[in-house]
């Protein structure tokens, strides 16, 4: 038994000191800097592709021929030659072996042009092998002239289809057989999201791999997996580089979001083991979470999970760019609950602590008539008086341009209720399509959870108070009704609302 545990103490050491390694590297100042973000050529997303180019540079025919090509210049020839080597792979001469070599050699020609000649690889993909046109209208008659429901006519079915299946498709697909492949792909998808100048063509290519992706990373096939402390240290050093929603500051910022009172569960696809798709943190504790300050203050004590009632998910990430449009949270966030559950029955409330990344803009909008159709006369004097203006447009826009006034203890207290009142109108309002307008309640809202509670100050830093003047929100996911909430909202776009916001919402006028 001791020497288990000195193996495993040695073996969490040895992580530390690499996990170290990897950040002094990578360029990161402890406590201070982050790593770079992707495109920068120190970050660790850098070195994964030119370790991939390495790998397939055993795989490819032609060793460096074309990686020397520059695309960025447009020349005649260097396209010619790009032209060449995807005809090459749409034929595929010589079998799986020879194809996967034709996707090796082109894919390592992509990974070594710079941000230039890469959108010029993936317009003349979309713009030359997209649909093949005759084909099309070849099988469309076929399809006419058939009976319906004859075996011919099922037969011009399938040959429409691919028909309309895009030769781009088809050569991007030969890349799912090699090595992390299916990693390019969506890497892939992200640059073409980020073409300097977006055309029909790049679009429906774009749009295209989405659908492949999307089949290929079905919910149903991921894997829901715990990340520790004694996780790797690459999966630790992508965890700090893909958190979207509060960042982490520094090393021991990381250990206490990782501490025996917290969890991180992250989702992972088969083909891609050591690339989280995305993760959500969680705090334990007793009742709900009123600020994001406190929840993450790493001088406070590890909360006892024995007497943990409450499971608060602070921070959702999405951390795959190319997989823009295939959603993974609400899929995570019911998984996890069914984990917590299973491990921890003593867990009674799930509960989100989320930004309200609306509010500020919302509240630039408004104008004098429509905040007096908000708040009573008693509030709007208050703001007034507090800004020391004479219109609530004026004191408002003074609010959101010095919101660390709200700082000041005697500012806060007589701000907090006319400014929790308009909060919980803001979550009222919404957009033609009748969904709120606000990005975070929709996501929630959708997933059946319910507006549980509206914080003053849950977030007390810069970002925090620019963005929604400190507030932030409780929406409550009580499993006996997330099925009922979800259908009255899509059907009726009826937000479910605790007693408290209830309240908040009988102060306005």
């Amino acid at each position: 038994m001791f020497a288990l545990q000195a193996r495993q103490d040695f073996w969490s050491l040895f992580q530390r000191i690499t996990y170290q390694s990897v950040r002094a590297m990578s360029g990161m100042q402890e406590g201070v800097e982050l790593m770079a973000r992707p495109g920068s050529s120190t970050s660790f997303f850098e070195r994964a592709w030119e370790r991939l180019s390495r790998n397939w540079k055993e795989i490819a025919f032609s060793g460096t021929k074309g990686v020397n090509l520059d695309l960025a210049k447009g020349g005649k020839s260097d396209l010619n030659h790009l032209k060449k080597n995807l005809k090459a792979c749409l034929e595929a001469r010589g079998g799986e072996v020879s194809a996967r070599a034709q996707a090796a050699e082109l894919g390592r020609l992509y990974l070594h042009q710079d941000a230039a000649g890469r959108e010029t690889f993936l317009k003349t993909l979309a713009q030359d092998f997209g649909p093949r046109h005759e084909a099309v209208q070849a099988a469309l008659e076929n399809l006419q002239a058939s009976p319906e429901g004859s075996k011919g006519y099922y037969a011009a079915e399938r040959e429409l289809i691919n028909a309309l299946t895009p030769d781009s498709i088809r050569v991007l697909k030969l890349f799912s057989s090699l090595p992390n492949g299916v990693k390019f792909l969506v890497d892939l998808r992200a640059d073409l999201l980020t073409l300097s100048e977006q055309e029909p063509a790049t679009e429906a290519l774009s749009a295209h791999l989405k659908d492949l992706l999307s089949s290929w990373f079905d919910p149903g096939i991921l894997d829901l997996e715990r990340i520790t402390w004694k996780s790797s240290a690459a999966l630790l050093e992508k965890l700090i580089a893909y958190e979207a929603v509060h960042e982490i500051r520094s090393w021991d910022d990381l250990r206490n979001r990782l501490d025996s009172d917290r969890r991180c569960y992250a989702l992972f696809h088969p083909r891609m083991p050591e690339e989280p798709l995305a993760f959500v943190e969680v705090a334990l504790g007793d009742g709900y979470a009123g600020s994001i300050q406190h929840l993450l203050d790493e001088a406070a004590p590890a909360f006892d999970t024995a007497k943990a009632d409450t499971a608060i998910f602070y921070s959702i990430s999405n951390t795959q760019k190319g997989l823009q449009g295939i959603a993974f949270g609400e899929y995570l966030i019911k998984l996890v609950v069914q984990r917590l559950k299973s491990e921890m029955p003593q867990v009674r409330r799930y509960a989100t602590l989320s930004p309200v990344p609306g509010l500020v803009p919302w509240l630039k909008t408004l104008t004098d008539e429509r905040i007096a159709s908000f708040l009573s006369t008693d509030h709007r004097k208050v703001l007034c008086e507090m800004s020391n203006t004479d219109t609530t447009v004026s004191a408002l826009q003074e609010l959101t341009r010095q919101p660390e006034g709200l700082l000041v203890s005697e500012v806060s207290e007589r701000l907090k209720e006319p400014l929790l009142t308009l909060a919980a109108c803001y979550f009222q309002e919404k957009r033609d399509d009748g969904q709120p307008i606000d990005p975070v309640a929709r996501f929630h809202l959708r997933n059946g959870a319910r507006l549980e509670r509206i914080n003053w100050l849950g977030d007390s830093s810069s970002r925090g108070l620019k963005q929604s003047l400190g507030i932030m929100v409780n929406y409550g996911y009580r499993p006996d009704e997330l099925d009922r909430n979800h259908e009255a909202y899509m059907k009726d776009g009826r937000i479910a609302l605790a007693s408290e916001v209830k309240t908040l919402l009988k102060k306005a006028r």
